[in-house]
């Protein structure tokens, strides 16, 4: 859509270059920002743009979906994040912690919260309070790749370089999960990491053509995607958002090394399109929420913004033959090729179609028999290498801008970060420890950077360590390299083995086979040359082997240099000798003046005036026309690139030798340390010694200086002396004389004294007269005074007694007052109180009594009942017994009467003690009551079914009787007294007995007539009826005081 260049006019007009972009939560809103801090903001639907912000720091990262709408999060050079407002400009907050450079910020799908990630840490910031949540630290061995959200949901995956994920719960920050390790044969080092927007899928790529799929719901992988061969390392991931996808993103996009950003269906594994090119490389990109824009960070520090309905259009479509349709193996069995999809030209929808499509089809078929044919010129990264040498035939050298990514290609470099890692842990080698004593060099990291890669070579093979030339070998590719310490060393590594072969096998002499081979070339190409070397005992060593172990560094500018050296990497490594071979020859005439053999080793130290065009092409024609005997391409080996995984064993060399050395080196070593201790001790002691020799020294010329101070001190004092007893003398004299005069002046001044003292004496005698008067008279002036003050004051003081017991009268009062009034108070209270305790007595008196007398009632009718029953079913049986039998019914009814007695005293004491654990409940808790009654009412029902039953049975048994004898009293009368309720207890046993005691005498006399029985049967019957009556009336008088409806709450058994 559009190119955004950021340009300055003055007097050197520059571009200043876009380091990042992010999209607002809409994605009609976008962010960028410049390497001077310059953030920008663009309206894309109102094509506007404004200045935002000038943070005058480069810009690391950027964040603009926050809450608050207006508000972004941007990372600086200085390692702090700020937040500032797009419309008021300001800064709203200052968020420091981090001890590196921001990689990333990741913001929560609510806006209030973020995750700012560096190489060592990832903090977590509360949005609103712009305050740190949390820290998460990380060994420096591990380091953090990134740290980030999970979009929808509340989850932190943690990404480290040791290829480690992990997924964090957000609220408790507690391990959820930690993704298994891939497959055996599928491991990469994740460097980049994307994510669908339903939080499902996870990507990661890294220094590979491989792309690793996770589900992160089943935690696996669950396809490894392989991009084409063009792409050697993946730089960015994003996942392009489709409105109608559901979260579930198919389209990614891929930016990979040679700045093109590819976008592939991850389902179907087809190149959807692309954007980006080797002349317009893509740094970095951002896509919007909306799925609509792109916009990406150019190499050349543009900004373009790329439609995406644009881009999807099939006339928009690259041509599917940019790259070899290639298919998975059927006969793969292994679990890592069951995963692996390859990236194949072409859309999902279809094939792509287009006017050139069949012209293409064409150069796609011409390329594969080629490609077969060359496959040695094949290069990484897409190149070929025998099209770069007619380039670099044509040019004389490569493009600037891309020599770098040309050198690695030919070199094949095969980016070892573990073993590289492995071999830089290991330290600072011991042989340079003290490099930047020999070699003074005023840039730190430059410095920094050679110690470091001489190391790894040391650490790599020994050779290295005791190689002197080797930091001048390295020297130029490390300050070529030096922000790419990897590059540096396996660049170092690969000149070594293929560019220096057959170097080390005289160690520690100089290769003197290779020296042999190059004057041998000399000697074939210009014989005079060589002559007029070896007239003046010139040897190789003195011309050859400066420029072989610095490799042309000293005696060519930096362009000259990386000129010749774009020819040696698209050679043969015997071009690197024919290059030397060429440098002497080129230099035939300044050589051929020279007759000193410091003159010789000057000229090959030193820069001198030669056209490097002309050696590049001499060196070319001595690689053409050197014969086959003589040419160093018959004892050096073709090139052969490091070895990927772990840099091959380098052991070219005499080992013993080097051994040897390192012995030696580390015997002189001890030696020296040994020396340097025994140096220091006697510097220590010869300090002591002359630190006490100075004391010494000090002391005796103290006592020096204090005995020439004590002489001098002595002479002084014998000079006073003298002084002093002249001047006595003289003061004698004048004393004497003083005398005289003094004596003449006392006697006149005492004469004149006691005439004064006289009259002082008469003054202050009547001073002293005046002065007791006025004393007198003030005395007795203040006692009167005295006298009306104390009379004032106990006037005050009979005031003041009176108005303090006026107070205390009253504050008695209000005492007394306060306290009659709470006296009474508390009087009402315990009043008050005695009334409820008396109420409260009374109803659970009350409620006693009649509990009480309800189960006195129920007790009464119940055993009076009981008793009846008995009595009658007695009697019943004693009448239907014939005159033979008499006696035995008798007896057995005098039993029954005194087990009912037995029975009622068991009632009685049972009634007692339930009436006791009724008392006992009353008390306790009113409440039961309700539960007590409907329990005792269904007792009485059990109790009259039981009486019934029994009443029932005595009917029929009466029936009986009076069917067999005629004699005993209808039922009708019995079965009225079914309906009698409420007999009083205390008649039950008065009856009885009277029952009991006729039946008792009856059973005296067994032998009695008729008419006695007669008599007897008629005496029953009558008490019979009084008994009836007798019930009668105390059925009504229970039924006049209590009604029959309230039972107490007593359980009873049949």
């Amino acid at each position: 859509i559009v190119n955004i260049i950021h340009s300055v006019q003055g007097y050197h007009s520059n571009t200043i270059r876009f380091l990042n972009v992010a999209f607002d939560s809409s994605g009609d809103s976008l962010l960028a920002g410049d390497r001077q801090g310059n953030i920008y903001l663009f309206d894309l639907n109102g094509n506007r743009f404004s200045l935002v912000q000038r943070t005058m720091q480069a810009c690391t990262a950027l964040a603009f979906n926050l809450r608050r709408k207006t508000e972004f999060l941007v990372a600086l050079a200085d390692y702090s994040v700020k937040c500032f407002d797009t419309e008021t400009k300001e800064l709203v907050s200052w968020m420091r912690g981090h001890d590196s450079s921001v990689s990333s910020i990741s913001v929560h799908g609510s806006g209030r919260y973020a995750i700012t990630t560096s190489t060592d840490t990832a903090q977590l910031w509360d949005l609103d309070t712009f305050q740190r949540i949390r820290k998460l630290n990380v060994r420096q061995s591990v380091g953090i790749q990134k740290v980030f959200f999970l979009p929808l949901s509340n989850t932190i995956l943690s990404c480290f370089k040791d290829n480690s994920v992990f997924a964090w719960e957000f609220d408790t920050l507690h391990c959820k999960y930690q993704l298994p390790s891939p497959v055996e044969g599928s491991v990469l080092l994740y460097k980049v990491f994307a994510v669908t927007r339903d939080g499902r899928t996870f990507v990661a790529g890294g220094k590979s053509n491989h792309l690793h799929l996770w589900c992160l719901e089943s935690k696996r992988l669950i396809r490894i995607i392989q991009m084409p061969e063009k792409v050697r390392a993946v730089r960015h991931l994003e996942f392009l958002p489709d409105s109608f996808d559901g979260g579930s993103n198919q389209v990614l996009g891929v930016l990979s090394q040679d700045n093109i950003m590819r976008f592939i269906n991850i389902e179907t594994c087809k190149l959807l399109f692309d954007i980006g090119s080797p002349e317009e490389g893509i740094s970095t990109a951002a896509i919007s929420p909306n799925g609509r824009y792109i916009a990406s960070v150019m190499e050349n520090g543009s900004l373009n913004l790329y439609s995406v309905q644009a881009l999807t259009q099939e006339g928009n479509k690259p041509p599917p033959s940019m790259f070899k349709v290639v298919q998975d193996g059927s006969k793969c069995t292994s679990e890592t090729n069951k995963l692996i999809m390859k990236v194949t030209p072409g859309r999902s929808e279809g094939p792509w179609k287009s006017k050139g499509s069949k012209i293409q089809t064409r150069l796609l078929k011409l390329q594969e028999n080629p490609a077969l044919e060359n496959k040695e010129n094949e290069l990484p990264g897409g190149l070929n290498k025998k099209r770069l040498r007619a380039l670099l035939k044509g040019f004389g050298e490569y493009p600037a801008k891309y020599r770098m990514f040309v050198w690695r290609s030919l070199l094949q470099l095969p980016e070892n970060h573990l073993a590289f890692s492995n071999l830089i842990d290991k330290g600072t080698h011991s042989a340079f420890v003290n490099i930047h004593n020999k070699y003074p060099i005023k840039s730190r990291k430059l410095l920094r950077v050679l110690q470091r890669t001489l190391s790894a070579l040391a650490h790599w093979s020994a050779i290295f360590a005791e190689t002197p030339y080797i930091p001048l070998l390295a020297f130029p590719f490390v300050k070529l390299f030096q922000n790419n310490p990897l590059i540096c060393f396996e660049v170092v590594a690969t000149v070594v083995v293929n560019f220096c072969q057959h170097w080390f096998e005289y160690f520690p002499n100089p290769p003197v086979n290779v020296l042999s081979m190059m004057e041998n070339v000399l000697a074939h190409h210009d014989k005079e040359l060589l002559q007029h070397i070896i007239k003046y005992k010139v040897t190789s060593q003195v011309y050859a082997w400066p420029l072989l172990e610095t490799l042309l560094s000293e005696v060519l500018t930096r362009e000259e240099w990386l000129k010749v050296f774009d020819n040696i990497f698209s050679n043969h490594p015997s071009y690197f000798l024919m290059i030397v071979v060429a440098y002497i020859i080129c230099s035939r005439a300044p050589l051929l003046q020279c007759n000193q053999v410091a003159d010789f080793e000057y000229f090959f130290h030193h820069r001198n005036n030669l056209e490097i065009t002309a050696v590049i092409k001499e060196a070319y024609r001595l690689m053409e026309t050197t014969p086959l005997d003589i040419h160093p391409r018959r004892m050096l080996e073709d090139f052969i690139p490091l070895t990927k995984g772990q840099y091959p064993i380098f052991n070219k060399y005499p080992k013993f030798i080097v051994d040897y050395q390192a012995q030696e080196r580390e015997r002189i070593r001890q030696d020296e340390m040994e020396y340097l201790k025994e140096r220091q001790l006697a510097h220590e002691s010869e300090a002591k010694a002359e630190e006490q020799k100075a004391e010494d020294e000090a002391w005796y010329q103290k006592q020096k200086l204090l005995r020439e101070a004590e002489e001098q001190r002595r002479k002084m004092l014998l000079e006073e002396e003298e002084r002093l007893a002249e001047q006595r003398q003289r003061l004698a004299a004048m004393r004497r004389e003083l005398k005289v005069k003094e004596l003449q002046l006392l006697d006149a001044s005492r004469r004149r004294f006691l005439n004064y003292q006289q009259d002082q004496l008469q003054m202050e005698l009547k001073r002293l007269d005046d002065e007791i008067a006025r004393k007198a008279s003030m005395r007795e002036q203040e006692t009167a005074a005295a006298l009306q003050d104390v009379e004032l004051r106990r006037m005050e003081l009979e005031s003041q007694r009176q108005l303090f017991e006026q107070h205390l009268i009253k504050d008695q009062e209000a005492v007394t007052k306060e306290i009659k009034e709470k006296v009474d108070a508390h009087q009402r209270k315990v009043d008050l109180e005695d009334h409820r305790v008396q109420r409260l007595m009374e109803i659970d008196r009350e409620e006693k009594q009649k509990a009480q007398t309800v189960a006195q009632e129920n007790v009464a009718k119940a055993e009076q009942k009981r008793t009846d029953t008995d009595w009658r079913l007695q009697v019943l049986q004693r009448l239907r017994r014939d005159d033979q039998d008499r006696e035995k019914c008798y007896e057995e009814i005098v039993k029954l009467l005194h087990d009912n007695r037995v029975r009622e005293a068991e009632l009685l004491k049972a009634m007692r003690e339930t009436e006791e654990k009724k008392w006992e409940d009353v008390i306790q808790k009113e409440a039961q009551l309700e539960e007590e009654q409907k329990a005792a009412a269904a007792a009485d029902e059990h109790r009259k079914q039981f009486l019934d039953d029994k009443i029932n049975d005595a009917l029929e048994l009466a029936e009986k009787l009076e069917r067999e004898d005629g004699y005993f009293e209808r039922p009708c009368d019995l079965k009225a007294g079914r309906t009698e309720r409420g007999v009083e207890v205390q008649q039950v046993p008065r009856s009885g007995n009277i029952c009991l005691n006729d039946l008792s005498a009856l059973v005296q006399s067994p032998h009695m007539s008729l008419d006695r029985r007669r008599e007897l049967a008629r005496q029953e019957r009558e008490l019979m009826a009084e008994v009836r009556q007798l019930r009668q009336r105390l059925t009504s008088q229970a039924r006049s005081r209590h009604p029959p409806a309230h039972f107490p709450a007593t359980t009873w058994t049949p």
